[in-house]
């Protein structure tokens, strides 16, 4: 089954082919025979009802410092493609809202992978909250009122804004932490949306797990340990991964949220689970499959490969 397949994603010169996972999937694609497109989401385009963009044909290889080729940039009307994969990073901002709602026009007779509309409705740290019984206390509010009753509830928080990503912006304050006032001020800075209060989870000492589902599935687990005087894990700012499986209660987690994943098209996604807690549910553009991979030697791009072939064979 050869496709044609569009891949809209951040400047590839850029990335770290050793653990990005658009890298990896379109290694994998290409390795299967289908043909890749690749363009900017700057390049995408509403003209009189045809969603179009300017986008090179592409080739990757898995070689440092030469790790991709790119032909001439030539007109393309995505609704002739079989699957476009949206896979720019966040900040999930009006820029991203709207890029779903453009993709949304062609979806699904050209699959979007994952389906636009649904990532537009469940944005990582809103989503969570749909799910009862898996969240550690938390409270999303502009209300420094109801922040600081929390804050006297739990006394231990993590602060953090609601559309970011990547571990930026996100704060402990330790019972005795004067600053809350002072993070107060820059969120209302900074962002217009609320903020995100939880109370810390201790066991993120022991590490925040990344779970990969493919279609409702958990599929790999990779732990990601703070670095010493740190209280994040992201790996961009010093987590250590270690191998890992998942325990009962991420199980009985994964079988909670996988139906509705499933349900709503989000073929690939990645949730991050402290202790026994759900943290958030990455849908926009899920990372980690690299590392999972050398870990325990699972091919999670061909997973989402084979689920993706299969629903275009079902269409």
């Amino acid at each position: 089954m050869g496709l044609s397949v569009a891949i809209q994603m951040d400047p590839i010169d850029a990335i770290d082919i050793e653990g990005d996972s658009t890298f990896a999937l379109a290694l994998e694609a290409q390795g299967r025979g289908h043909d890749l497109l690749y363009y900017l989401p700057r390049h995408l385009s509403l003209k009189n009802g045809q969603v179009i963009t300017k986008a090179h044909r592409l080739h990757v290889q898995h070689q440092i410092g030469d790790h991709f080729r790119l032909g001439d940039p030539a007109p393309l009307d995505l609704a002739s493609v079989d699957v476009v994969l949206m896979r720019q990073d966040p900040p999930f901002d009006m820029s991203y809202i709207t890029a779903t709602h453009l993709l949304q026009r062609i979806h699904p007779k050209t699959l979007v992978v994952n389906d636009p509309a649904h990532v537009r409705n469940a944005p990582e740290k809103l989503f969570v909250t749909e799910f009862d019984g898996v969240m550690p206390p938390t409270l999303i509010s502009s209300d420094e009122d109801e922040i600081r009753a929390f804050r006297n509830e739990h006394e231990d928080l993590i602060l953090k804004p609601l559309f970011g990503n990547g571990g930026a912006g996100v704060f402990r304050l330790a019972p005795g932490d004067e600053n809350l006032g002072a993070l107060l001020e820059m969120f209302t800075q900074f962002y217009r949306e609320p903020v995100v209060a939880q109370a810390y989870v201790p066991a993120v000492r022991q590490g925040d797990k990344r779970i990969i589902l493919v279609d409702g599935l958990p599929v790999g687990a990779i732990n990601r340990v703070p670095a010493p005087g740190e209280s994040r894990s992201n790996m961009h700012v010093g987590g250590r991964p270690e191998p890992s499986i998942l325990t009962p209660r991420e199980q009985e987690i994964c079988a909670a949220i996988g139906p509705e994943l499933k349900r709503r098209g989000l073929i690939f996604v990645g949730i991050d689970v402290i202790g026994e807690y759900l943290t958030e549910i990455n849908v926009t553009s899920p990372t980690g499959i690299q590392e999972i991979e050398r870990f325990d030697g699972v091919n999670i791009a061909g997973l989402i490969w084979d689920a993706i072939e299969e629903r275009i064979a079902g269409q």
